[in-house]
């Protein structure tokens, strides 16, 4: 392979696998599924192979005609090989642009639509599904299958042994990455990400990692197209982190791969962290040799972290919560211990990262923000994003200088604590937070594995549920948690698959209003 070398000031993301080889290639990753573009590959490799495979399916995308600046949309099902085709494509310096497996196929359009016709990298299965209505003709300039043959394509697996070709490196300041919003309020946005802002998203992520003493075994289920995960592993591959990377989140399945690997470090989202709570009374103790969980894309329930840290056998084994956002990455932090954990306030987000993040709340309503009057939430970070691409005015609405506003609403302690208590469109008139409410709630109903509040027809707080193993509510018991929430309407319980998500699992809160409406208005 060509020699390359990190540059201090920029992360180039398609190098990311080439330069920890060179240091730690026998460093082992351990997959829950094959992989749809390799087959054949196994579910085990080193990061050398992980590097040649990379180099390999750049060599494929330039073999069909892709050149550096070009984009590169990947859409397809989930599945590791989303990161090494993406990294492939940044490798000849190609933008890739990762799109949601979640994403609906109308979205997909509109969104390929926005890039001007892009090269779209996807798979039979979102052809024959969610695209299967498409004029992919009209919104892209090249299909690409990751395997098989396919009318109207190019197959990449019949590109195999292509030539070899070495890596792009483009300025600093040109686009690097695309990733999107979560789409929680409407047609995700296509964020933009350059080497120099991937470089200031990796800095926090990096000093956090410092804290890991030891080598550890680090498990990651966390979306493919968000850019945590390649910051992630831009961060974990240079330490020689045995990684193990997951595709199933089912708590039997996460057992059963908990208890072979034993992880020492654990990060996934704070609903599948809930999810697998479960695992603390499996007889094989799957969580035991775990001393670091982390979550990052969300606040997570107070209950949920003691319970998974009283699960730990390690010796003060830490729960890191840390406050992000798509257009940001990582803001502020803290972290718990099994002392602490069961008292933590659940909208209490931490501090800010001395000499890299700064926040600040600024008056929403003429008050100076507070508890009782939460301010607008901005946010200072060398790991911003430059734009979203298509829509200049819409990023330039939430900029303040060097100050960005996220659309969080919530207030500063005198400790200097960023406390949330909502996004500003999820606001409803008569309870104070939304996000509190559902912490209150869900420590006083174990049995509860999901609760969102959203507004009813006239305003008014509905409150969403989904119970372990979908066995009916209990309504006196529910009637007990709520006593102090006079103003809320009659819970509505659904199965947990029946909500809404985002690609980082989050309850899309709109999307779920708009379907209840339409099921009020065709009476079902």
């Amino acid at each position: 392979m060509t020699p390359i070398t990190a540059r201090k000031d920029a992360l180039y993301l398609g190098l990311v696998p080439e330069l920890a080889a060179a240091r730690h290639g026998r460093t082992s990753l351990t997959l829950d599924h094959d992989l749809d573009v390799l087959p054949g590959t196994g579910r085990r490799l080193n990061v050398a192979e992980l590097a040649r495979h990379v180099a390999d399916l750049a060599a494929r995308l330039h073999a069909v005609g892709i050149r550096p600046r070009e984009h590169v949309a990947i859409y397809k099902s989930n599945n590791f090989d989303i990161y090494l085709l993406a990294t492939a494509a940044a490798r000849i310096g190609a933008v890739p642009v990762m799109l949601s497996p979640a994403l609906d196929g109308a979205s997909v359009t509109a969104l390929l639509d926005r890039l001007g016709r892009p090269n779209l990298v996807t798979d039979d299965a979102k052809l024959d599904g969610p695209l299967a209505e498409s004029a992919l003709d009209r919104v892209t300039s090249r299909l690409l299958v990751v395997g098989g043959a396919r009318e109207g394509a190019v197959s990449l697996s019949e590109l195999a042994g292509a030539p070899l070709v070495p890596p792009v490196v483009n300025a600093p300041d040109d686009t690097a990455l695309m990733t999107h919003t979560s789409g929680t309020t409407g047609l995700p946005k296509l964020v933009m990400h350059t080497a120099r802002s991937l470089r200031g998203r990796w800095r926090p992520q990096n000093r956090l990692a410092g804290l890991i003493r030891r080598r550890e075994t680090v498990a990651i289920h966390v979306s493919y197209v968000h850019s945590r995960m390649f910051l992630a592993l831009a961060v974990l591959l240079p330490r020689a982190m045995p990684l193990v990377i997951m595709n199933d989140s089912e708590p039997a399945k996460v057992a059963d791969l908990f208890a072979r690997t034993r992880p020492g470090f654990l990060e996934t989202h704070p609903n599948s962290f809930m999810a697998w709570e479960e695992l603390v009374d499996d007889a094989r103790r799957p969580l035991s040799n775990v001393k670091y969980f982390s979550s990052t894309f969300d606040a997570i329930h107070p209950g949920t972290m003691d319970r998974l840290l009283q699960a730990s056998d390690r010796r003060s084994p830490l729960f890191f919560q840390i406050y992000g956002q798509s257009e940001c990455g990582p803001l502020v932090g803290r972290g718990y211990t099994k002392a602490n954990a069961h008292k933590a306030d659940g909208r209490c987000l931490g501090y800010a990262m001395p000499g890299i993040t700064k926040y600040r709340v600024v008056p929403r309503d003429g008050h100076r923000p507070s508890r009782e009057h939460p301010g607008y939430i901005e946010v200072f970070t060398p790991g911003r994003a430059v734009g979203y691409y298509g829509e200049r005015d819409r990023f330039e609405q939430q900029e303040r200088g060097l100050w960005w506003r996220g659309g969080d609403v919530g207030f500063r302690t005198r400790l200097g604590c960023l406390h949330l208590l909502d996004r500003e469109v999820d606001v409803i008139p008569t309870i104070h937070s939304t996000l509190e409410f559902e912490d209150k709630v869900l420590a006083r109903l174990p049995e509860l594995t999901e609760l969102v509040l959203i507004p009813g027809p006239d305003q008014e707080p509905v409150p969403v549920l989904c119970t372990r193993d979908d066995k009916p509510l209990d309504r006196t018991r529910w009637d007990e948690a709520v006593a102090e929430f006079p103003t809320l309407a009659d819970p509505v319980q659904m199965s947990l698959d029946e909500l809404p998500r985002t690609a980082t699992m989050k309850v899309q809160r709109l999307e779920l209003v708009r379907r209840m409406r339409a099921g009020r208005e065709s009476g079902a």
